[in-house]
C-alpha cells in the first residue's frame, strides 16, 4: 500500500463543477475503490470572462453568488481553488479590473491558489493577495534544466513541468531534490516540441482580452475532436503503469488536463488514473448516473 499522500490538480473547477464534487465525494465514499493515497490537491481553471486567465480564453461571466457558492463547495471539501492567471499579454493597466479582483477577495481566505506567468501580475498580486499559494505555470515553456532549477529558487510553492520534459530522465532525476515542490503535467493533448505552443498561448491571452474567440490560429488539435484515446498516444503521456516511478522519486503532485476539452474525455482521465482498474465501471457507473440526476443529461 502506498504511504505517500499524492495529489492531483483536476480541470475545470466552474465548467465541471459538479463532476468534480461527484468524483471528490465518491473518493471519500469508496476509498477502497481509488488507488491508495490519492487526494484531489486543488481544481484549477477561471470564472468565464475574467481577463487574467490565460492558457485557454473562457467567456461569459458569473455572478457573486454563484463565485461565493462555488469556492465555499470545493473549499468545505478542503480542496484549493486555483486560478489560471496566466495570460501572457497583461500590462499594467489591467490589474485594476474590477472582475478580477472581486475574484480574488472572494476566494482570499488562505486556502486558494494561483497559477502565475507574468510579472507585472504576480508582483502586484503577492502584494494584494499574499495568502494566495503561487504557483510557476507551465506556460512559461521553461524547458532547460538550467532556467528551471532557477525556478525553484524563488518563492513557489509547486512549479509546473513542461510536459516535454515528462520524460526526460536527466531532467527528472536532476529535480528529484525539488520533486516536492513539482507538479507533473501527465495527459497533454498538444504535440510534443510545438513550436507554435507560445503562440498560441498569447492567442487565447488576446482572444480573452479582447472578448472575441473567433481565432484564426492555426493549430491541428483545434481542427480534430480531442479524445483521452488519443491523448494516450503523445509521447509526453505518462501511463498509470509508469506514475509509479515518478512517486518512487519523491514526485507527489500530478496535474489532469481539461480546460476547453470534452466533459467525457476529462471523466476518461479521472478514471484512468483514479480510480482501481477493476472498480473502473462501479465507479463510471456513479458517476454518471449522479451527474444525469444533477443535470438532466448522460454526457456533457
Amino acid at each position: 500500500m502506498n504511504d505517500k499522500k499524492i495529489y492531483w490538480h483536476l480541470p475545470g473547477f466552474c465548467v465541471f463543477f459538479y463532476m468534480n464534487q461527484i468524483i471528490i465525494n465518491l473518493m471519500k465514499e469508496f476509498p477502497d475503490k481509488f488507488n491508495d493515497g490519492y487526494a484531489v490537491g486543488s481544481v484549477y481553471g477561471t470564472f468565464p470572462g475574467a481577463i487574467w486567465n490565460g492558457g485557454r480564453a473562457v467567456f461569459g461571466i458569473t455572478s457573486r453568488g454563484d463565485m461565493e457558492k462555488i469556492i465555499k463547495t470545493y473549499n468545505d471539501f478542503g480542496v484549493p481553488v486555483r486560478f489560471t492567471w496566466t495570460n501572457s499579454l497583461i500590462e499594467e493597466k489591467h490589474l485594476n479590473d474590477t472582475y478580477c479582483n472581486m475574484i480574488m477577495e472572494i476566494a482570499d481566505n488562505g486556502q486558494n491558489q494561483v497559477l502565475v506567468n507574468k510579472d507585472v501580475l504576480e508582483d502586484y498580486l503577492r502584494v494584494k493577495y499574499p495568502d494566495f499559494w503561487f504557483i510557476s505555470s507551465t506556460t512559461k515553456r521553461i524547458t532547460s534544466l538550467e532556467d528551471l532549477k532557477k525556478e525553484y529558487e524563488k518563492d513557489y510553492e509547486l512549479v509546473v513541468l513542461d510536459y516535454d520534459l515528462n520524460h526526460d530522465d536527466a531532467v527528472i532525476n536532476a529535480l528529484r531534490e525539488y520533486a516536492s515542490r513539482t507538479e507533473i503535467l501527465v495527459d497533454e493533448i498538444c504535440f510534443p516540441n510545438c513550436p507554435k505552443r507560445k503562440a498560441h498561448y498569447a492567442d487565447e491571452s488576446k482572444a480573452q482580452l479582447n472578448f472575441d474567440k473567433h481565432s484564426t490560429f492555426d493549430c491541428t488539435n483545434i481542427k480534430t475532436m480531442p479524445s483521452f484515446a488519443e491523448c494516450m498516444k503523445r509521447p509526453a503521456f505518462i501511463s498509470r503503469d509508469e506514475i509509479g516511478s515518478y512517486i518512487g522519486k519523491g514526485f507527489t503532485n500530478f496535474k489532469l488536463v481539461g480546460r476547453g476539452l470534452p466533459q467525457k474525455m476529462v471523466e476518461d482521465s479521472y478514471i484512468y488514473y483514479l480510480v482501481k482498474e477493476e472498480h473502473a465501471e462501479f465507479i463510471r457507473n456513479k458517476l454518471d448516473n449522479t451527474l444525469s440526476k444533477l443535470t438532466g443529461t448522460r454526457k456533457l
